[in-house]
């Protein structure tokens, strides 16, 4: 495959972009460079589209529309799937690259999220036969029935989190319903996407996916208003996705939002054991430096082993070991940016100059040794703050954890639903009783219980309140967000 890495000289790899089948620059020739956060370094340089680099994909992905829309779905199918296999067949090159330009750890991380994507294409490409409509007995002179059919050209914008498998969700529901694709990738993560890019165009006809590299302004904001992009679907900050929710109404265009999160991790007192402490620190997504819309960094302890769970915690976090992404040894990357970097430092700061707060481990990053090369910082807990303080209520995104007491099942509760979010929460004791009651009390479209995982295809994944509208992941949420329903009525006794 045609990867991003520069050669020993240091000369950059210049990538390009996916519009109606060919790799093109932007029309204005401007470019910009990718940075691999672990070192600091530029490691490829891509192109900076504008408005009109959005207007020929969108104008591709329009002329490729009538043609696809016309494939059988079961065909459409097939094309996802020979795409879900060449991702396992280059799943070591890509998940090297996934690591190199977003800083996740290439075995803890990047390659289950290459492993994740194929399974994402593979799931959809099975579904083909499920995208129909219903029959409604009306009357026996009257045959009533409904088809679903695709929207057009959907406008896609993915973050830098999770960039592969979050392009997967949105490119093959959508393609598989009959749809085009304009996808913007995220401006500091693009090269995987890029390489995905590269396989869906082998197995697609030109035009039906089209992938743009630039910023948000420039790039995104003209997507989203595009008048011939009929739908559109955003993962990544609750800020950006009202943005995205006004120029949907300005042009009456469904649209699907995930967005973001503030987790509760509740821990109840029968399970001070150090699996829960291991479920605990994957709910809180510290393996991928905390940069999760789903992370349990809001972790609620019952007071009784408020102590003796922390100081399991502090004991296990202290053991991972957090450097180079690309080593094998790795558990813990880098934050992805500079940008990312010094907000999480911001919030840290806060937390370190609080009168009542204390810090348990962690803390700013170090300034001098291998982790002063990049972005790295250790996991953080914070004791000592309570549940409204500006750390437990907004999205750090960062491994940055904030440690809570609690004592009756109501008050946690409480906690957990005093939010603006609603999107993950997870809930650790063997009372199962007590386990659906809480569960079914949280407000939280996203609950686990004695695990902390991610999603899985099939299972339909979305938030309430401020973390978004709609869901992905399953056949349900394709069909409800990629696909719109025309009713027929038929006058069977038509005068002879």
């Amino acid at each position: 495959m045609n990867t991003p890495q520069g050669d020993t000289e240091g000369i950059l790899k210049s990538m390009h972009m996916l519009i109606n089948g060919e790799w093109v620059e932007a029309q204005e020739r401007e470019v910009f460079e990718i940075e691999n956060p672990a070192k600091r370094l530029a490691i490829a340089s891509v192109p900076r589209a504008r408005a009109r680099d959005v207007d020929d994909a969108v104008d591709a992905a329009e002329a490729a529309f009538p043609r696809w829309r016309r494939i059988p779905p079961r065909e459409r199918g097939k094309a996802l799937s020979k795409i879900a296999n060449e991702l396992i067949e280059n799943s070591e090159t890509i998940a090297q690259i996934l690591a190199e330009e977003t800083g996740n750890a290439i075995r803890t991380q990047s390659r289950p999220e290459v492993g994740v994507t194929a399974e994402i294409f593979q799931f959809f490409s099975g579904l083909g036969s499920e995208l129909k409509g219903e029959t409604v007995p009306i009357s026996s002179a009257m045959l009533n029935y409904t088809v679903r059919e695709p929207l057009g050209v959907v406008g896609a914008i993915i973050p830098w989190n999770a960039p592969l498998a979050l392009a997967a969700l949105k490119i093959a529901p959508a393609l598989l319903a009959g749809n085009t694709v304009v996808l913007k990738t995220a401006e500091s993560a693009p090269l995987a996407v890029l390489l995905l890019a590269e396989i869906c165009n082998q197995h697609l006809p030109k035009g039906a996916i089209n992938v743009l590299t630039g910023f948000g302004l420039e790039c995104g904001a003209p997507l989203m208003a595009h008048s011939k992009v009929r739908k559109l679907t955003f993962t990544g900050s609750t800020a950006t996705g009202k943005s995205i929710m006004e120029s949907a109404a300005k042009k009456i265009s469904p649209v699907s939002l995930e967005l973001g999160g503030k987790s509760p991790n509740i821990v109840f007192p029968d399970v001070d054991e150090d699996w829960v402490v291991d479920g605990a620190i994957a709910a809180a997504r510290i393996y991928r430096q905390s940069q999760s819309c789903t992370t349990g960094s809001r972790l609620f302890i019952h007071e009784s082993i408020f102590e003796s769970f922390l100081d399991k915690l502090v004991k296990k976090l202290s053991s991972l070991k957090i450097g180079d992404p690309l080593e094998e040894d790795t558990d813990v990357g880098c934050l992805a940016s500079e940008t990312q970097f010094n907000r999480v430092c911001s919030y840290i700061k806060e937390g370190l100059n609080h009168p009542s707060a204390k810090i348990l481990t962690g803390g700013l990053p170090d300034l001098d040794g291998p982790l002063s090369e990049g972005y790295f910082l250790k996991p953080t807990i914070f004791t000592g703050i309570s549940n409204d303080f500006r750390l437990a209520r907004e999205e750090i995104f960062g491994p940055v954890i904030c440690a809570i007491p609690w004592s009756t099942e109501d008050e946690v509760i409480n906690m957990a639903n005093d939010s603006e979010y609603g999107l993950g929460a997870f809930i650790w004791t063997r009372d199962i009783g007590r386990a659906l009651r809480t569960a079914h009390s949280i407000d939280s479209g996203f609950v686990q219980i004695n695990q902390g995982l991610g999603q899985f295809p099939g299972q339909s994944y979305g938030g309430m309140k401020k973390s978004g509208i709609g869901s992905e992941y399953s056949l349900e949420s394709m069909i409800e967000s990629y696909t719109t329903r025309k009713t027929v009525n038929i006058n069977v006794n038509t005068p002879e």
